[in-house]
């Protein structure tokens, strides 16, 4: 059964973000990159860098861990104002360059615009991001109407992902089912 891609295009399902640029480091061309693999310093393994649309590649010739960032030099970035440029680029490879990702991994290309259902199979919304602040992974859900929901990536919330299916079952905490506060005694 072939997976609902609603507005996911293919670019999304045969290459994976791996990075972002970040601000201009220094004076010499570096930039702050942060890297969305498991190993910050996998980036500099899978060969050429490209933007989304493929226009621009770019290949890191160096990277340092900084606290919580690389700090990498792109071959032909050598000044400020080069780097600077680059601010806000997501950088992409393709999908086979990357390992297989594990039992129960996932990369986030893969979840975002799988449909959320709950147990039953109702329909909660669909999976709009991917997100983590520090504290572990945050699955981002559009319903249908209202504003989006943001639950935590987690066994107990999320039992089942079937990427095949293009569908996760989730299981909302009670106050995010809408519960009221307790009755004061």
């Amino acid at each position: 059964m072939a997976m609902d891609q609603g507005e996911r295009n293919l670019t999304d399902r045969t290459r994976i973000c791996v990075a972002r640029i970040g601000a201009a480091h220094g004076v010499r061309g570096e930039v702050k990159l942060w890297s969305f693999t498991e190993d910050p310093m996998a980036v500099t393994r899978y060969g050429p860098l490209s933007t989304r649309d493929g226009a621009r590649e770019f290949e890191v010739v160096r990277a340092r861990e900084a606290n919580g960032f690389l700090v990498a030099s792109l071959k032909d970035v050598a000044s400020r104002d080069d780097a600077e440029r680059l601010n806000g680029l997501e950088l992409y490879v393709p999908r086979e360059r990357l390992p297989a990702p594990e039992d129960d991994e996932y990369y986030h290309a893969d979840l975002i615009g799988l449909a959320a259902v709950t147990a039953a199979g109702e329909p909660l919304g669909r999976v709009v991001a991917i997100h983590n602040f520090g504290a572990g992974d945050i699955v981002e859900i559009a319903p249908p109407q209202g504003a989006t929901m943001l639950l935590p990536f987690s066994n107990a919330v999320v039992p089942s992902v079937d990427i095949a299916h293009g569908r996760m079952v989730v299981v909302p905490p009670a106050e995010v089912e809408g519960d009221g506060p307790a009755e004061a005694e």
